[in-house]
């Protein structure tokens, strides 16, 4: 299978290495900025380019990997017929692609990709739509080379998957990171709370996370909170996070008793 990847960025980098390793020919590298994609296809043994004239038109499938509000418009510029294109996108809908192609469909990798990160993608969800038939059943044969978990879901459903992965992952790292501020600014080590962090993480491997969250919110400790208030009063940003997540566990508490 000859494979183009438009995009350069962590997902385009993951998934060719991916392709690759599943031993699939990644014949082009497409990139707006030439050195981007020159970075990317070096590692891949394929051709970097820059310019929609240079495409290979007989590649097998066509995977569009750049951010979301690019999708329509690289879609249409790639003048294709009947050829395989999919995008990776999370809460793009399969639309994105009508008219581009007559076989159009969504190849999604639930999962945080950085390039200096590897990862096992055997183990990754794939989340896969098409608007036939015929072009799912591609796709699943072509996701199945490169995960054991392979799911069919709508454009909508995969949107509130990935609304659910932000809160899951983005928003959690974005915690880590005020966590780390919070300690370094004390003169403290973040490194302190790596083994907290990690049980958490194994907790929710095995339980329902409700059903396992602790701290002074699920408890009403109400005088804890007031003083963890008071260290951050001269921050008031992290002092109003602090206060609508505390009553977002409680809520969420109360919900899950019925």
């Amino acid at each position: 299978m000859n494979i183009v990847i438009l995009g350069s960025g962590n997902i385009a980098t993951h998934l060719g290495r991916a392709f690759k390793m599943a031993g699939q020919h990644i014949s082009q590298v497409w990139s707006r900025d030439i050195s981007h994609a020159s970075a990317l296809a070096d590692t891949l043994a394929a051709e970097p380019i820059d310019n929609m004239f240079d495409l290979d038109r007989s590649a097998d499938l066509f995977i569009i990997a750049v951010k979301d509000e690019a999708i329509r418009e690289l879609a249409l510029d790639l003048k294709l017929s009947d050829q395989l294109l999919v995008h990776t996108a999370g809460s793009t809908g399969l639309s994105a692609l009508e008219g581009a192609s007559t076989r159009i469909g969504v190849f999604y990798p639930l999962q945080t990709f950085s390039k200096i990160k590897s990862v096992e993608f055997r183990q990754i969800p794939i989340i896969i739509e098409a608007n036939s038939p015929e072009v799912l059943a591609s796709i699943r044969a072509i996701a199945d080379r490169l995960s054991e978990k392979v799911i069919e879901l709508s454009s909508e459903q995969r949107k509130t998957l990935h609304v659910a992965a932000v809160f899951a992952c983005n928003f959690t790292n974005h915690l880590f990171g005020l966590a780390q501020e919070l300690l370094e600014e004390k003169g403290l080590d973040y490194e302190l709370l790596k083994p907290l962090i990690q049980e958490t993480l194994n907790k929710i491997k095995m339980n329902d996370p409700v059903s396992v969250q602790t701290g002074p919110a699920i408890r009403e400790d109400q005088a804890t909170i007031n003083a963890h208030l008071q260290l951050l009063k001269d921050n008031p940003d992290l002092s109003e996070l602090y206060t609508k997540l505390s009553q977002s566990i409680v809520n969420l508490h109360k919900r899950s008793q019925g």
